[in-house]
């Protein structure tokens, strides 16, 4: 507690500290190590003017493109475009990774200020027809002559003017301009709910949300467990000042208005348009499909648990009469696991020591993709007490990467964990490669549990996707791919997290010794253990999700009947509740996967698929394979249509077959 609250003041102190040079550093070169922020000498008050600044020099990039007289061709029109953000990239890079890590008041306060004049500067550009014109006289045109990185960067730009409403009549995107102000506004406040309801939490239990499913399989007070869990699935929803009920209908009144004015039946309509599975009746057929085969698969599991509650019950340990609820979901389940694999995480977590793990997850990189990691000392950092810095480059010793580590919990972190860029890789105007800065971010303890494992080859699976990245355009680069793809990078990734011969290189305890052989037998041998519970909770909430963005009207409609409602309909047992709660869903409130939290389930079938060329191969450490992979994939970014990229990899369209096996659904 000492070190996070050490932790905290340091964070507070970069952030909210007056930058008293008189030169404000995101206007100024930063000569710095690998061109890192000099988080040490931003200033609260920077930002504010640096985002101004930021939106005159767009604003002026964008009026020399819109005032050339010559015909637009990409080299006049998308390629300055593309390099007309320069102040607002090294702004919103340091303000929103920050502002995710170590919030203040003072931070917020900037944020709350920030969104409205990036949303009207949004509008703005989204709203030039002078613009609009020239990019859809290029993609109109012929567009043979254009690199295929190129067609793909004309293309995004023209569907995002498309879908913003740059065709609509003036008074319409009048309307769009005030609902797009006012939903970002509620979205943040939604997730600073999130983030105080999941403190007072903690305060309460003395663990945080993300451990909250740890502490749950070993709380052997049945009214200590439902009290954590009714406190944990009751975050924005206690009538106090952090109650997110109305602002939820509020951005959801919000998207429908939106999407209705852009000529679409609701906002699953909208945001489904430009992904994989392109439209909610996809969608839709393919979680209910899986949600059919999760159900049954966890019905057994439960009457598994609840032959051991029997026996408790016989044994005077519990009423006659008790059921299996959703608080006794994570106990039971790790006694029939112990019971059925020998296995519990109290043998398994000495072995997983948090260092230790990141030294596998850079071992496994360097095995398939000759990579290497090099620690920085000494170079700037927004959190010098927690956060590591490393130097990235590849097998010939070119720099590939500056990568910072952020896994440590504070009351400052929203909880979770994900990928983050500072920078993005893409090639300047001077035609010089600027390589990326990317960020992992977890709350996670010094010893792990197995999925916290894959939790940290999963978001370094999406580093790699930004590592990797080999574009000429911003836009297009690393991890700038559909939701329901980018997961796919990040979620193969944990195939060899536990892979018997890379955990005897990494898994050790504090004595040095390797993990016993038998042990990883049994971890991989349990590995399908409790799927119809983790299936069935991740899909209810991807299914949660769809039909909030299917609807038409929030008229009247009240929150919990409508999840209740929800879940009936879905066939979801009474022994499981959504992953998410609506009121604390931040993936699609506040999190950008509006309509598309079935994206992890959607490219968990392409990884799975992916990896089983691997297995067959009979090496997934297969070189050929991976130097294929990284080329295909990782480096290509969105130069290419998701599908096609697949196909080029795999040689076929994709198979769910490995997918269905994998989750034990087969």
């Amino acid at each position: 507690m000492k070190h996070i609250l050490t932790t905290m003041v340091a964070a507070m102190t970069i952030v909210s500290c007056a930058n008293n040079s008189g030169t404000n550093p995101f206007l100024t070169e930063w000569d710095t190590p690998y061109g890192i922020p000099p988080f040490e000498q931003i200033g609260i008050d920077d930002y504010m003017p640096a985002i101004n600044a930021g939106i005159e020099q767009q604003n002026a990039a964008i009026a020399t493109i819109t005032s050339n007289a010559e015909e637009p061709t990409f080299d006049n029109t998308i390629a300055p475009l593309e390099l007309s953000s320069g102040i607002l990239d090294k702004v919103s890079g340091v303000l929103y990774n920050i502002s995710e890590t170590d919030r203040t008041d003072e931070l917020d306060s900037i944020v709350e200020l920030a969104i409205p004049v990036m949303t009207e500067h949004s509008d703005n550009i989204s709203f030039n027809q002078a613009l609009f014109q020239r990019i859809a006289k290029l993609y109109e045109g012929d567009r043979s002559s254009l690199t295929r990185e190129q067609q793909m960067v004309l293309k995004k730009y023209y569907e995002q003017f498309q879908r913003s409403g740059s065709g609509l009549p003036q008074d319409k995107q009048d309307q769009l301009r005030k609902i797009n102000t006012e939903m970002a506004s509620k979205q943040q406040k939604i997730g600073n709910n999130i983030l105080a309801e999941s403190n007072a939490f903690k305060a309460k239990f003395g663990i945080s949300v993300s451990e909250f499913p740890n502490a749950m399989t070993s709380t052997e007070d049945r009214n200590k467990r439902k009290e954590m869990y009714t406190m944990y699935t009751m975050r924005g929803h206690n009538g106090n000042e952090n109650d997110n009920r109305q602002l939820i209908l509020d951005v959801v009144r919000l998207r429908i208005e939106k999407a209705k004015i852009l000529g679409y039946k609701n906002p699953a309509q909208y945001y489904l348009e430009d992904k994989m599975a392109h439209d909610p009746e996809t969608v839709d057929a393919f979680l209910g499909g899986i949600m059919k085969s999760a159900v049954k698969r966890a019905k057994e599991e439960v009457r598994d648990m609840q032959q051991l509650m029997d026996k408790e019950i016989a044994e005077g340990k519990l009423p006659t009469g008790s059921r299996i609820e959703p608080w006794d979901w994570w106990y039971y389940a790790e006694k029939v696991r112990k019971q059925q694999f020998d296995l519990d995480e109290s043998q398994v977590k000495p072995y997983f020591k948090l260092e230790n793990v990141v030294k596998g997850v850079f071992l496994a990189a360097n095995k398939l993709y000759g990579i290497n990691m090099e620690e920085l000392k000494d170079v700037p950092a927004y959190n010098t007490d927690v956060v590591t810095t490393y130097k990235v480059t590849d097998a010939d010793g070119s720099l590939l990467a500056i990568f910072t580590t952020d896994y440590l919990p504070r009351s400052s972190k929203r909880g979770g964990a994900w990928m983050n860029n500072v920078r993005e890789q893409y090639v300047d105007a001077k035609g010089q490669m600027v390589r990326p800065i990317i960020v992992n971010v977890a709350n996670l303890e010094e010893y792990l549990t197995i999925d916290e494992v894959q939790t940290v080859f999963h978001e370094f699976g999406h580093a790699l996707h930004g590592i990797l990245s080999q574009c000429n355009y911003r836009s297009v680069s690393g991890t700038s791919v559909s939701r329901d793809f980018v997961e796919m990078f990040s979620q193969i990734n944990e195939n060899w997290a536990l892979q018997p011969d890379l955990l005897a290189e990494y898994a050790r305890n504090d004595k040095g010794e390797v993990i016993p052989a038998k042990l990883v037998e049994k971890i991989n041998n349990s590995m399908k253990f409790n799927q119809g519970f983790m299936t069935t909770e991740l899909c209810a909430a991807s299914i949660l999700d769809m039909k909030w963005h299917e609807l038409e009207s929030v008229e009247g409609l009240d929150i919990d009947a409508f999840e209740k409602q929800v879940c009936r309909d879905m066939g979801l047992i009474p022994e499981i509740g959504p992953r998410y709660r609506s009121t604390y869903f931040n993936h699609i409130f506040n999190g950008g996967y509006s309509a598309g939290y079935y994206g992890y389930l959607w490219a968990e079938v392409l990884d799975k698929d992916a990896f089983s060329i691997f297995e067959k191969s009979g090496n997934v450490w297969n070189k050929e394979l991976s130097t294929l992979f990284r080329k295909t994939f990782l480096e290509k970014g969105g130069s290419e249509e998701p599908m096609i990229l697949f196909e080029q990899f795999a040689g076929r369209k994709p198979d769910n077959t490995a997918f269905l096996k994998g989750r034990g659904l087969l």
